[in-house]
């Protein structure tokens, strides 16, 4: 039987950004024993949407981010920090996730990956619909049928409801589901080895 994990991430997240290679490969390496779903968490919403230049931590936490994992934080995005003015609203972002991986489930962490490019290295919104059609045409998906569920706006609600049952306050989290509960398996530096080493000592120790 398959060890079945869920990762909670926010589009709009840093920590999440740096994370991406990590997550990807471990789940590429482990692929023939794990499930893997993708759950979009809720950063920015409701109040805490505001403009990016009230945020006077995010370029440390970016230096510290680079640091740490390697992330390249890209010229759009940069600008988009200059600026000031752009407002990163995640319930927006995990509605186009939820768009993006209705359409092809199998992509759901390429999918993630994508938008996360889309936003730290190319300064994107993920507000907007002409996002989700360039998306959409790096994946190979359908753009017309990802921008219909997107502008539909559902999926977020579920999201960030199913993340907080799981009890889930910060990303990126990646969780073993056992039969006792949940444990969180490495943390946002964490590599893919570190990911698996940490897979492989629960596995030895739990009852799935």
């Amino acid at each position: 039987m398959k060890a079945r994990l869920t990762y909670v991430f926010d589009a709009y997240c840093g920590w999440c950004y740096g994370f991406g290679p990590a997550i990807r490969d471990f789940a590429a390496a482990n692929a023939g024993r794990i499930e893997l779903d993708v759950v979009s968490g809720g950063l920015f919403t409701g109040a805490r949407v505001a403009p990016i230049g009230t945020m006077p931590y995010v370029a440390d936490a970016n230096a510290r981010i680079a640091e740490l994992t390697g992330a390249e934080f890209g010229p759009g995005y940069r600008a988009l920090v200059a600026d000031g003015r752009f407002e990163m609203d995640s319930t927006a972002a995990a509605a186009g996730f939820a768009a993006l991986r209705a359409a092809a489930p199998g992509q759901a962490l390429a999918a993630a990956e994508a938008m996360q490019r889309a936003f730290y290295f190319d300064g994107l919104s993920l507000s907007e619909a002409s996002t989700y059609r360039h998306i959409a045409g790096l994946l190979g998906l359908a753009a017309d049928d990802v921008l219909t569920a997107f502008n539909a706006r559902t999926g977020a609600a579920q999201d960030f409801t199913r993340a907080a049952r799981l009890g889930v306050t910060a990303y990126p989290t990646l969780l073993l589901h056992t039969a006792t509960g949940v444990l969180r398996l490495g943390g946002p530096a964490a590599t893919a080895t570190q990911l698996t080493a940490a897979l492989d000592r629960h596995l030895a120790s739990v009852s799935l």
